[in-house]
Formats: C-alpha cells, sequence, structure tokens
C-alpha cells in the first residue's frame, strides 16, 4: 500500500482537518460583500483591443451613443390617426424623462428633424409639432412622412402600420431598467396598438439579469438532485452530506478568491457553481471503492487507506485533465474567459486537495454498520464478480471487440461530415427562446422596420472638406446603394442622404434635383444652413466638422455576427469595384455590429486555440497517468468519439457554433476524459494483481466495479446540469444539453468501446500477449 501521508494525517486527526477548512472557508467568505458584477459584452474584450479603441474614436468624432433602444408601435389599421399618434407622443414625452435616455437626441415622429422648404428658405423644424386632429392634417403629415426617404423604414414602414421611437442611452445606463420603465408606460396606453421594445441594450442587460436569477435558483435545485442522487445510490444522509460539503467548500473558495482577487462576475463565471457542484462528483469514485473495502471486511481506517491507494492514481490524473481542459483558457485574449478558466482550475486542485483531506477525514465519521446492507440491497458485485448489468453492457465490446471498432470507426466519419456542416456565427437575441418578448420585439422590429442592428461604415478622406465634394458624397452614395442590395439590410442612412434632401425642396421637389449638386460650394452651403437650423446630433452624427469623414449609418435585420461579416465583405467588394478618382478614402466598419462580429470571431478563434492546447495537454496527461503514449492513444479514442459525435450532431442539426458551444469545446476535454484514466488505471491495477483469469475477465470485474463508480459520476454530472435545459435562456440549455449528453455517451464509450480497443489492439499494448 502507498504512503499517504496527507491521507494517514486526515483519518488520524480529522478535527484538525474539519477546523482549517472552516477556517479559510470563512476567510474567502469575508470577500463576498466586494463582489461586482459585469453583463456588459464590450468587456469581453480589454479596453486597449484594436476593435474598442476604433469604436471609442468613432463615437467620439461623430457624437455617437454606444447603446441605442427602440420601442416599436404597431396598429393593423395604420399607426397614422389622432389616437395612435397621440399614444406615440406620450410614450415619447414620457421616455424623455427617464433617467438614463438621452432626451435631447431621442427620434420618433414627434421629434425627428424634418428638411422643407418654406418661402424660398430652407425650413428645419420637428416633423410633428402638434398631434393631426384633422383628416387634412393626417394626409399632410403622410405626405411628408413617405416623401421623404430618410423616414420610411426608419421611423415608419412602407405600409403605415408601424412607428418606432429611438432612444439613445447614456453611459453606465441599465437597458433592463429602462426597458422596464417603457413597458409600464406603454402598458397605460393599452390597445388596439401592440408595442415591443427591442435594442442590443435591452437583451444583454437582461440577459445579465436573467442570468443572476438563473444561477441563484439553479444551484442549489442542482445541489438537491446530487444530494438526492447521491443518497439513493448508498442509502446514506451522511455521505450525501459530506460530498455536498465538498462541492460547497469550493465553490467558495473559488468563488471567494475570484471576488477577493477584484474581478466582477460576468456571464461566464456565473455558471462556476454548477461546474465545480458537477466536477465535485469525481469524488463518487472514492465512495463506491470505500463500500468494496468495507463489504470485503476490512475494518474502517484499513478500508479507508486501501480505498485512497486504490484511487489515489486516476483521482489524481483525473483532477490534472479537469484542471487542465479549463486552465487552457487562462491563455486566452478574452478576460471573461480567462477568468472562468482560473476559477475552475483553482476549484478542481481545491476538490483534489479535499479529496485526500477532508474526504478521509469525514469517512472516519461514518457508521459502517449500515453500509453492507446499504449496498448489498443494490445488489453490487462482490470481488473477482463480473456479473451485473454494467459487465453485461461492457460484455459488447469485449465479445465483440473488432465489430465494435468498425461500426464505431463508421459513426466517426459520418459525425466528421456533421462537423464539416457547422457554421460560425452568435446572436445575442437568440439567447432568448422563441415566442419570448425580447426575441418576439426583435422579429417584428426587423420585419417591419430597418433593422435593430446598428452598424456603421466609416468614410474617411485625407484633407479638410474632402467630403463635401461632389465625388466624395457620389462615393458615399453609390456604397448605400451597394450595401442595400444586402438582405441583411434593411436601411442605410449618411450626409449624402441629407444634402440630396436640402437639394431636392430647394428646387420645388423637382425630379431632377433628387441627386447630389455638381459643385463642392453649393453642398457647403446647404450643409451650413442644415447644421445653423438641426439639432447638433443630426449633423455631428453624419460627419465630423474638417469633413475629413463621413458616417454611415446601417440597420441590419438581424443581430447575427455573419450580418456584419457580409457588410464588411461587400464594403471591401464596393471599395475595389469603385476606387475613388480624386483623392483617397477608406472605408472602415465599426459600431455595436461590428464589435459583435470582431467579439464572436475573437472568442471562436480563442476557443479552437484552447481546443488545440487541450488535446495536447491531455493527451500528456494521459500519456503520464498510463506511463504509456500506446495507452494514451487508446485511452484518447472514446474521448474524440464522444466529442466528434456530439459536434456532428450539432452540424446535421443546423444549430450555429456559438460562445456556449465553443466554450464547451475546450471543457469537454478536461471531463469527458477522466472516465478514461479511471478505466484504464484500475484495469492495469486488476491484471498486476495476477489473478489469473485473462484480460477479457479482468475488462469485464473494470467494467462492473470501477465501472459503477464511473456510471455514478455520470449520473451525478448530467443530474447537476440537468437543471440547465428548463432554463428560459438558450446557453444555459445548449450547456445542459450537451454536457448531459456528454456524460451520457462518454461512460458508455468508456465501458464498451475502451474494451474493444483494448483487446483488438492487445498485441501492440501489452509486451507479452494478454490471454
Amino acid at each position: 500500500m502507498k504512503k499517504q501521508p496527507l491521507v494517514r494525517f486526515s483519518v488520524e486527526r480529522p478535527k484538525t482537518v474539519f477546523a482549517v477548512a472552516i477556517i479559510i472557508s470563512l476567510a474567502f467568505l469575508t470577500q463576498f460583500p466586494k463582489i461586482k458584477i459585469d453583463t456588459n459584452p464590450k468587456n469581453m474584450l480589454p479596453p486597449d483591443s484594436p476593435v474598442r479603441v476604433w469604436n471609442d474614436t468613432v463615437d467620439a468624432a461623430f457624437g455617437l451613443y454606444t447603446d441605442m433602444m427602440v420601442v416599436g408601435v404597431t396598429n393593423d389599421d395604420g399607426v397614422l390617426n389622432p389616437r395612435t399618434l397621440g399614444k406615440v407622443s406620450r410614450i415619447t414625452a414620457s421616455a424623455l424623462a427617464i433617467k438614463g435616455v438621452a432626451g435631447r437626441d431621442v427620434n420618433a415622429i414627434p421629434t425627428i428633424t424634418n428638411v422643407t422648404a418654406e418661402a424660398g428658405g430652407l425650413r428645419v423644424a420637428p416633423l410633428m409639432a402638434r398631434n393631426p386632429e384633422s383628416a387634412v392634417e393626417i394626409a399632410a403629415l403622410k405626405k411628408q412622412l413617405f416623401g421623404n426617404p430618410m423616414f420610411v423604414d426608419r421611423i415608419i414602414s412602407a405600409d403605415g402600420k408601424t412607428t418606432a421611437v429611438y432612444l439613445p442611452l447614456e453611459k453606465e445606463a441599465n437597458g433592463k431598467e429602462i426597458a422596464d420603465k417603457l413597458k409600464l408606460i406603454t402598458a397605460k396606453e393599452g390597445g388596439p396598438e401592440n408595442y415591443y421594445i427591442a435594442g442590443d441594450p435591452v437583451a444583454r442587460d437582461t440577459f445579465g439579469a436573467e442570468m443572476f436569477k438563473l444561477m441563484g435558483v439553479f444551484s442549489p435545485i442542482a445541489g438537491f438532485i446530487m444530494f438526492a442522487a447521491i443518497y439513493l445510490m448508498f442509502r446514506s444522509l451522511f455521505l450525501a452530506a459530506s460530498m455536498m460539503a465538498v462541492a460547497m467548500i469550493s465553490i467558495v473558495w473559488s468563488m471567494g478568491l475570484l471576488v477577493g482577487l477584484g474581478f466582477p462576475v460576468h456571464i461566464m463565471s456565473s455558471m462556476a457553481p454548477v461546474f465545480l457542484m458537477a466536477i465535485a462528483t469525481d469524488s463518487i469514485h472514492i465512495f463506491n471503492e470505500f463500500y468494496f473495502r468495507i463489504r470485503e471486511g476490512k475494518d474502517k481506517k484499513t478500508a479507508i487507506l486501501e480505498t485512497m491507494s486504490a484511487v489515489s492514481r486516476p483521482v489524481r490524473y483525473t483532477a490534472m485533465a479537469t484542471a487542465a481542459g479549463f486552465g487552457v483558457l487562462l491563455f486566452m485574449s478574452i478576460i471573461p474567459v480567462q477568468v472562468f478558466g482560473g476559477v475552475i482550475a483553482f476549484g478542481t486542485i481545491v476538490l483534489r486537495l479535499l479529496s485526500f483531506s477532508l474526504i478521509p477525514a469525514l469517512l472516519t465519521l461514518l457508521n459502517t454498520d449500515k453500509i453492507a446492507k446499504a449496498e448489498g440491497a443494490q445488489g453490487g458485485p462482490n470481488e473477482g464478480d463480473i456479473r451485473g448489468p454494467l459487465a453485461t453492457l461492457a460484455s459488447i465490446g469485449v465479445n465483440r471487440p473488432v465489430g465494435t471498432v468498425i461500426v464505431s470507426a463508421a459513426a466517426i466519419v459520418i459525425s466528421i461530415i456533421g462537423v464539416a456542416k457547422i457554421t460560425v456565427n452568435n446572436n445575442m437575441v437568440e439567447w432568448f427562446k422563441k415566442g419570448s418578448d425580447i426575441r418576439t420585439a426583435d422579429e417584428v422590429m426587423n420585419k417591419n422596420l430597418g433593422g435593430t442592428s446598428l452598424g456603421y461604415v466609416v468614410a474617411e478622406a485625407g484633407e479638410d472638406g474632402s467630403i463635401k465634394t461632389p465625388a466624395a458624397m457620389r462615393y458615399v452614395e453609390g456604397l448605400q446603394r451597394h450595401l442595400e442590395r444586402l438582405p441583411v439590410v434593411g436601411k442605410t442612412s449618411s450626409i449624402a442622404d441629407v444634402v440630396k434632401r436640402i437639394n431636392y425642396v430647394l428646387h420645388d421637389e423637382g425630379k431632377k434635383y433628387d441627386a447630389i449638386p455638381d459643385n463642392k460650394e453649393e453642398i457647403g452651403q446647404y450643409l451650413f444652413l442644415f447644421g445653423m437650423s438641426a439639432k447638433p446630433s443630426d449633423m455631428d452624427s453624419l460627419v465630423n466638422y474638417p469633413f475629413t469623414k463621413a458616417n454611415v449609418w446601417v440597420q441590419l435585420k438581424t443581430w447575427d455576427a455573419r450580418a456584419m461579416r457580409a457588410v464588411v465583405a461587400a464594403t471591401e467588394e464596393y471599395q475595389k469595384a469603385n476606387p475613388l478618382k480624386s483623392g483617397n478614402m477608406t472605408l472602415k466598419p465599426a459600431g455595436n455590429a461590428y464589435f459583435n462580429l470582431v467579439w464572436n470571431d475573437s472568442v471562436l478563434w480563442d476557443m479552437l486555440k484552447g481546443f488545440l492546447a487541450a488535446l495536447a495537454v491531455v493527451f500528456i496527461i494521459l500519456a503520464l497517468a498510463n506511463r504509456s503514449m500506446k495507452w494514451a492513444i487508446v485511452g484518447y479514442v472514446p474521448l474524440l468519439f464522444t466529442i466528434l459525435l456530439l459536434y456532428g450532431a450539432v452540424g446535421y442539426m443546423g444549430k450555429d457554433f456559438d460562445m456556449p458551444i465553443s466554450v464547451l469545446s475546450c471543457l469537454s476535454l478536461g471531463m469527458a476524459v477522466d472516465f478514461a484514466i479511471h478505466f484504464v488505471s484500475r484495469l492495469k491495477q486488476r491484471l498486476a494483481e495476477g489473478n489469473g483469469k485473462g484480460l477479457k475477465d479482468a475488462l469485464l470485474w473494470t467494467a462492473s466495479r470501477p465501472g459503477k463508480g464511473i456510471m455514478k459520476n455520470a449520473i451525478l454530472f448530467a443530474g447537476a446540469f440537468s437543471v440547465m435545459l428548463f432554463a428560459p435562456l438558450t446557453p444555459y440549455i445548449t450547456v445542459g444539453a450537451f454536457i448531459v449528453s456528454m456524460m451520457v455517451l462518454s461512460s458508455v464509450f468508456t465501458l464498451v468501446l475502451l474494451p474493444a480497443l483494448i483487446l483488438t489492439f492487445k498485441g501492440w499494448l501489452f509486451k507479452t500477449k494478454a490471454a
């Protein structure tokens, strides 16, 4: 039996172990009042990242707001009637008073700037100074709305049944809080109109609030499921409470460290408690083996020491594998991903430390008189027994090894084809279930108007005033028409639209004047007149005052990252196909939609790098655990098979490869390899005992005895994450479904495919051929 100083100390001085665990836990608990919460995806990238620096530069240059919300009002009979317009006016007025809304720049039918001609001069004024009452006034408003291309598909739908109120938000404003206030305001107005509240800050801040609410609900539910499952497995309240105590201590230490180091709790790190609770289930192998030792008639102390000697190697290396799977995230560029990986890696190390200290100490307090009865009632296998359901399952691979390997190889090929079908994308709105208020609002507004997702394309020329040239204006206008051909683009706006509108109205709305003027001086005069009369933001948001940059607003009909990717590609295509003859002009994307694209790509590429790094690290750990490259390769196959099947299914289902799935690609490696380490380690122990019954019997014994711990581990792990399947947020459902499937598949493949591989390649694995 191996020397285990920490285990022996814990068995001989359990009270000391309890006291140390309590003191350290209390120290970490003192950090919890300092907790900070951050749900802003922008903070996924560091402040000095190029996309954040560029977006900040663009915001400053054009006086833009980082966040924009939109309130949609629909009426099947049309919104251009006194009753509905009165409601729109009241909603707009109430929104102006909400803290966090930049009231001076709210755009809606009552407040948006309209450009017309009056007495031969330019008139720039709000579109609807007062609510129209008569049919004549309604007709005049309708003419103004549909006669101005800048309004159609922005504040009024082409069919006249939808209008919008655009609400720019001040910095640090909370989208969910503002949305909740808007819901109260619109609820007072009543029907027959329908009201929708959409926009990035609504989805982002609502997701953040729901996320922490769910974790507050799901963590205790997951804990209760684990507690109940352990009790049913071992018929011991003490044992169930012991495992939960170990899990809770690791959570307290890990989250306490997170908060103590000054890191905010982000979307990903909020999931840490459930992950740690599930990872704690690996201790089931200790309890499983301890029960067998007690049933064999060993006294308690001997049973504890022999148990820890038998499982110490696989438990140690599975901890290393899990910590490595999460630890590679520390080397990513996304800060919250780094923090999440560090928290889980630290928590895993804590769990393994407790496995060799607190768990042996707790086992000294267990009443062993009830153990034999409890385990006996479950009909567990005795020493040398190769009967039971797990042995029957393993016999599939043991009795038909070559056939099992061939079928598995065919499934791998089919899975690889499915993996090739995966598309890369991310869409925060789709993190909410279909039918949810946020998703419904987004769908309605995108269908009826230009779109709720906003990106920019910044056109930059070298010299002061160069944007005012007809060539530059027409170049920007040409870019707009080019982008509007994309199905995902619903509306574009630029300073060229303003110039065309002024030229049109000052020439009695003659059709040929709905164009860019032919000389720079005339354009300059138009912009001077407009700047003197309009709200500052009307012009500032479209052009800078040295007139070296113009900002094209691009409204997208989806928050899909690939939508902005299409805009970027189309912009590059336009620039190559249409070089500006006079001077140089660069076109560069910006805005929230562009940030989401860069963030999406950064996360996915980080996860790919992490996945490849985890593959290498986990393989090294397998080789160390088995002291053999050959055994590492064989143990690797069920792991890869599990991952390929799951990602193949993602491809065949047509589901996007988004952030939650990409993160799971790294995590799955660390968790799925645990079973192979336990199986191979205990198989080698069995063969080393030299019982003379041959390799097949040793494999069946491993499936029956250590395999019981593997299956219990899988059930507990899957049970902890199964609660996420009932979440209203799709990332949680994805994580839950992925991990439940992974645990089920990896445990089955370990008991079926791994024995088949060992028998098929036994001549290669063993120096002397096993019988």
